[in-house]
């Protein structure tokens, strides 16, 4: 007998769901904010709310108790909601769809790989010629 899925798993389901759903946008207002068709407000704000979604710096910091994911959970989707509502529909659903395109794209982890041993190999020879010698 199949087991039906549990209301704790249904509303995980939608979260999951919706997380997804907000991942497309960021990069849909990333591609909008850098398309000719859409008004020059529209981009500006499209392009605030991808920086904002996409950068490690929050306006208030995630370790502080509920409150630094309460402004991810409330600015992020609200911004998302301004520029969907500023953006042409036809114009949003295009961009929607380069976004689930870039996002189901084949993700290279050996050239991920090369770039980090990259930056590290620059971060050790810059730490090696601005250490200080001393000479006996």
């Amino acid at each position: 007998m199949r087991r039906l899925p549990s209301r704790r798993h249904a509303v995980l389901e939608r979260a999951r769901q919706w997380a997804q759903a907000v991942k497309r946008d960021v990069i849909a207002l990333y591609i909008a904010a850098r398309d000719p068709r859409v008004p020059w407000y529209a981009k500006a704000l499209a392009m605030a709310i991808a920086a904002y979604a996409l950068s490690p710096i929050d306006l208030i910091p995630d370790f502080i108790p509920v409150l630094g994911y309460l402004d991810d959970l409330v600015i992020v989707p609200a911004g998302i909601l301004l520029v969907v509502w500023l953006i042409p529909a036809p114009l949003m659903a295009e961009f929607r769809a380069q976004a689930v395109d870039i996002r189901d794209r084949p993700r290279s982890r050996v050239a991920a790989a090369v770039i980090v041993i990259l930056w590290i190999t620059a971060a050790v020879l810059l730490i090696w010629w601005l250490w200080p010698t001393r000479a006996i």
